[in-house]
């Protein structure tokens, strides 16, 4: 007998909103993990689908927002460099990871209530 797939519990998103218009999101920490793991901007911005120039934007925005650099050139190399995550930017990527958790697991109960009342209407 085949038990039904279960839904995914609903995820949460968290936007962390500074000064003014300036906010760091999933999608700014997903290319600082990108960056990381791919040792350059313009790759980190394919594996995301967008162009360099839009990556290297949002880098430059990360900068500016935190005062801090976040993303340094890399020198050397068979292609000439790349970029790697500064102190800064890995600590970023840290702290945003945990607040995400952290975020997740204090509203856990919520969630699985919202899954539980949202299948219910569905199956109304």
């Amino acid at each position: 007998m085949t038990r039904p797939a279960t839904r995914p519990l609903p995820q949460l998103s968290v936007r962390i909103d500074l000064d003014g218009d300036e906010r760091i999101g999933p999608g700014k920490i997903q290319l600082l993990e990108n960056i990381r793991a791919h040792g350059s901007i313009s790759a980190a911005g394919r594996v995301m689908d967008m162009s360099y120039k839009r990556a290297w934007d949002l880098v430059d925005e990360i900068n500016r927002i935190c005062g801090h650099a976040a993303v340094a050139p890399q020198t050397g190399g068979k292609n000439g460099g790349g970029a790697m995550l500064t102190p800064f930017g890995a600590s970023l990527v840290a702290r945003y990871r945990k607040i995400e958790r952290d975020a997740a697991r204090a509203v856990r109960k919520d969630l699985l209530a919202l899954k539980s009342d949202i299948g219910r209407s569905r199956r109304s």
